[in-house]
């Protein structure tokens, strides 16, 4: 997973001179990530693991989004050993328009994936032991506003909702920043709270 992330911030390199001042939805970033669930029956359980994403604009206020993050955590019971990993892949269009020269309204339509395996050994027995593994797919629509307070800082914030077959509709929302290093690098820190679900990214941008 490292090598990955290292090779796609690499990748953006060439770019990276073209980045420009204002608002940018031209990027890939890659980072932490961790997911906690609040959950006093199952512990309040966390997992800890690394996030890809980018952006690219197909038209004057239009651009293609994807993502896709992975985390994983392991829990000893005597001589049991239970590990949960947790893919998210997504995939979307967003919509934007200026609303001051420093301030954008957003709107998001994705396809979101979710990936659980769960794989148990120690137990001693045969029928326990073993990989099992789920999926659901959900859409997600969310609409914010994204803006610069500064020449070198950025804020967004959005809210929307989550819904799929196999989940009920929940609530999403997002507050994320970034502090640019350089009209095209930055440091990204961002939220995502789902219900009970709260995720945080750490990141860095290569904007082009």
């Amino acid at each position: 997973m490292r090598n990955l992330l290292l090779a796609a911030l690499l990748g953006a390199l060439p770019f990276t001179a073209s980045a420009a001042d204002g608002i940018s939805y031209d990027y890939i970033e890659a980072g932490w990530t961790q997911f906690e669930i609040n959950d006093d029956w199952l512990g309040d359980p966390d997992g800890d693991g690394g996030y890809l994403r980018g952006s690219f604009s197909i038209a004057r206020n239009v651009h293609l989004f994807g993502a896709y993050a992975t985390v994983s955590t392991t829990y000893d019971y005597d001589d049991a050993r239970i590990k949960y990993e947790l893919a998210q892949p997504e995939f979307g269009i967003g919509y934007h328009q200026e609303m001051t020269g420093n301030l954008d309204f957003t709107a998001d339509l994705a396809w979101v994936r979710v990936n659980g395996e769960v794989k148990v050994s120690g137990t001693g027995d045969p029928d326990l032991d073993g990989t099992y593994k789920d999926h659901t797919n959900a859409g997600r629509v969310t609409t914010g506003v994204r803006g610069k307070p500064s020449p070198r800082t950025e804020l967004w914030l959005k809210g929307g909702y989550l819904d799929g077959s196999d989940l009920d509709g929940s609530f999403v929302g997002t507050l994320g920043g970034q502090l640019a290093f350089t009209p095209a690098w930055g440091l990204v820190g961002e939220v995502e709270v789902i219900e009970d679900t709260t995720r945080f990214n750490v990141g860095i941008r290569a904007s082009f």
